[in-house]
């Protein structure tokens, strides 16, 4: 029987293979530590979070008909994540994410995303066909979205009557995606999650801290976005308020997902009744427990 999701996440839903070390790293470095391959992709990253947070994600992405698939939709249900909406094809092959993260942080990574560029709007079908909505009924619930959908798809979301009614949120995949996102600056309903990097991507310029940074995005047009800085304060502007609050310092062992931990804490702390300040602070605890590796992978 198929469950009822309080959440939807649409993105990216793949394998992260992680090689950690607790050594510092430069170009050309060959030093000891650990791989793991575990779920991964921002769509998943948020799910995974969401439902620590007693909440019950539906992903909509998609995922090979091939071994790696299956298995990742094994462990993704054993999750309790709902998999019924994930398009399954027999054409493409499950997307991967692989990096190499040190003690003086990312050193690199490489996302072969290229299945759900691939799959377009066919990941969309169940906000059309009544499964999850229609045209004429759409899906008025939380829908977490990552920019790794392609910009056209981004475009298309931006005017779509199948999200008229959803309270959309939205997060960059990457800083070299985050420009993917200018697409959704105008949207009615969006909530944009970037860093200030990723903010200084849209404003095409730089900013010294997220409080400039949220501004300056209200003020080209977005309705309400949310800037984190590391461990510096991160701030959430909507309309012409403001608000700013510093992340706990902790002792950084991952960083790979953090930015889809705190997104995912901050929808959970909202949908739980929690008001600005208190969502804030909550997503700030959260990133930085995932941060210093007290939280399961």
């Amino acid at each position: 029987m198929t469950q009822t999701p309080d959440i939807l996440c649409i993105g990216s839903v793949l394998w992260d293979v992680i090689g950690r070390t607790a050594s510092h790293m430069r170009a050309g470095s060959d030093v000891p530590g650990r791989i793991s391959r575990i779920p991964g992709g921002v769509a998943m990253n948020i799910a995974m979070t969401l439902k620590r947070f007693g909440l019950q994600p539906a992903l909509l992405s998609v995922v090979g008909r091939d071994a790696q698939g299956n298995a990742l939709i094994d462990e993704a249900q054993s999750l309790g994540l709902i998999c019924d909406h994930l398009y399954r094809s027999d054409d493409l092959p499950t997307d991967i994410y692989m990096a190499i993260e040190a003690a003086n942080g990312l050193i690199a990574a490489i996302a072969d995303a290229h299945s759900l560029e691939a799959a377009g709007d066919k990941i969309l079908r169940p906000l059309a066909d009544g499964r999850l909505g229609r045209a004429d009924a759409p899906f008025a619930g939380s829908i977490a979205l990552d920019g790794n959908l392609t910009e056209e798809l981004l475009r298309t979301i931006a005017t779509s009557p199948l999200f008229a009614a959803a309270d959309l949120r939205v997060a960059p995949a990457s800083p070299g995606k985050a420009e993917r996102l200018l697409a959704l600056i105008g949207h009615p309903s969006a909530t944009l999650y970037v860093n200030l990097e990723e903010a200084g991507l849209l404003c095409q310029t730089a900013f010294d801290d997220s409080a400039a940074a949220a501004r300056a995005l209200i003020a080209r047009g977005a309705h309400r976005v949310l800037v984190t800085d590391g461990g510096d304060a991160a701030s959430e502007a909507l309309g012409g308020d403001v608000i700013t609050a510093a992340p706990p310092p902790v002792l950084v062992t991952r960083v790979t997902g953090a930015g889809d931990t705190f997104m995912a804490a901050h929808i959970a702390s909202e949908r739980q009744g929690l008001d600005r300040p208190a969502s804030l602070a909550r997503a700030l605890q959260a990133a930085a427990t995932y941060v210093s590796g007290d939280t399961p992978l």
